[in-house]
């Protein structure tokens, strides 16, 4: 068993992936076997977040999530523990492993009750596991849920916490909050994406000593710290490339502005920005090593050129020559915007992939949605097969912003970045992860390395940000260096 930490990429495994591995681990293994090793990680885990706790409820489903709460308490009662079970199951419609798992309990002596106890010092929820279907819970559990919730006990979620779908990080509107997850034989997705941030507390792995099998893909990997590159002696502005900003129309030349200075601290040898804006500033005295240049002037067949940040409307009648001349690309904001209402633009998009052309959209849901034609409802419901859908479509990486960030290239498994938090919730902070990302594509990164490591480093900054600070987009900029 483990903690999971966001040190190293991780493996991810949907439902059906992970249903594979456990029918071959079954196979391979004596009845019962799986669910025993399941529920002894449970009560291990137990023990180790509340060492103290002694009454200890456990909320149990009808499924095999639930016999894995019944094992669980098994040896709760055993180890001298004072744990009481509310089960939602009946021994004769049981699963045959969960009946087991029953018939364990009862022989412990584990007394079961109808009605949920007003005090417990733990709160393990065995309600629903990753077959669940994403319906709003109602009656008795219904009930349950908003039990565990408002109590304030620590609660242990078994693989999911009840009410959050596995492979999409979507939930009920009734879903438990839990403070730990201990997921089981595989990471899933959704607790890394969506609101699995939100619902699943800290998250566990106890891959009930089967390991992963190399003939079953990983659906998905969780990112991992990217290695810092030692930039050579010799070394010259030359060698890490130029990076244009296209936008700043009028009234919001700080989008502009915020994403140059990103590709500044983002270790970008050269950066200019072009303002739309007919008044368009000479200098900026904050940062005078941002050069400003009429967009005609640059060669940007040779550049990485950040286009849309405070782009307005007056963006639109830029992207047919920079979809078909600049080097590398990232398009954000209004040139996201642009290219959803315009056919002839998504054409020159997709040309760019046939040619083989780097191109990062870094969309936030409304503007993906808009790409997709749906509703942002829709999209968040499956943020990683939208994010696929994407990349599929205009032959591209695309980095879906949000609450665990999917980034996500035609020919690979997405990546679910692992880093940020809500002090990112505040203006300027995508203009500076497009800077960011227009600064790695320069120093030669190709689209995907690049938009996952400017992503988690985006996000680490925040993580790192003293805990009562405000966290201002020029604030992060500056931190990335």
């Amino acid at each position: 068993m483990q903690r999971v930490n966001f040190h190293k990429p991780q493996a991810l495994y949907d439902v059906a992936a992970t249903r594979l591995l456990e029918q071959q681990a079954q196979q391979a293994l004596p009845p019962h076997t799986l669910m025993s090793r399941a529920g002894l990680a449970v009560a291990k885990l137990a023990l180790a977040v509340a060492p103290h706790a002694q009454r200890i409820w456990v909320a149990a489903g009808p499924g095999n999530n639930g016999g894995d709460g019944l094992e669980a308490a098994m040896h709760l009662q055993r180890w001298g523990k004072q744990p009481v079970v509310s089960w939602l199951g009946t021994p004769d419609q049981a699963p045959e492993d969960t009946k087991t798992s029953w018939l364990n309990a009862m022989g412990a002596g584990v007394p079961f009750v109808d009605t949920p106890p007003e005090n417990f010092d733990l709160c393990i929820d065995a309600l629903l596991g990753i077959g669940s279907q994403l319906r709003e819970p109602a009656g008795r559990m219904a009930d349950w849920i908003a039990h565990i919730n408002s109590h304030g006990a620590p609660v242990l979620s078994v693989d999911v916490p009840t009410g959050l779908q596995a492979d999409t990080g979507a939930a009920c509107t009734t879903s438990v909050k839990a403070s730990h997850t201990l997921s089981l034989l595989t990471l899933k997705p959704g607790l890394f994406t969506g609101h699995g941030r939100d619902l699943a507390g800290c998250v566990w792995l106890d891959d009930l000593q089967h390991g992963q099998a190399s003939t079953v893909a990983p659906s998905a990997w969780l990112g991992g710290e990217p290695t810092t590159a030692v930039r050579a002696h010799t070394s010259h502005k030359g060698s890490y490339g130029d990076v244009v900003v296209v936008g700043g129309a009028k009234g919001m030349t700080g989008a502009a502005l915020l994403a140059g200075s990103a590709a500044l601290h983002g270790g970008a040898g050269r950066v200019f920005v072009s303002l739309l804006d007919d008044r368009a500033m000479p200098l900026d005295p904050s940062q005078p090593e941002l050069m400003f240049r009429a967009l005609e002037t640059l060669a940007l067949d040779t550049m990485s050129v950040v286009c849309g940040c405070g782009g307005g409307a007056d963006i639109a009648a830029h992207l047919p020559g920079l979809l078909n001349s600049a080097a590398n690309l990232v398009l954000d904001a209004d040139a996201l915007n642009a290219i959803a209402g315009s056919a002839p633009l998504q054409a020159l998009l997709c040309a760019r992939g046939q040619q083989q052309r780097t191109t990062v959209l870094t969309p936030h849901p409304l503007e993906a949605a808009r790409l997709l034609a749906c509703s942002t409802a829709e999209l968040q419901a499956n943020r990683l097969g939208c994010a696929q859908q994407l990349a599929q479509r205009f032959a591209c990486t695309v980095v879906l912003k949000g609450s665990g960030t999917v980034i996500a290239q035609a020919d690979q498994a997405p990546v679910i970045n692992p880093t940020g938090n809500a002090k990112l919730a505040t203006g300027g902070t995508g203009d500076v992860l497009a800077g960011l990302i227009g600064a790695r594509l320069a120093q030669g990164l190709n689209g995907f390395d690049a938009a996952c490591q400017a992503v988690y480093q985006h996000g680490q900054v925040a993580d790192h940000w003293p805990q009562r600070q405000a966290l201002t987009a020029s604030q992060l900029a500056h931190a990335l260096a």
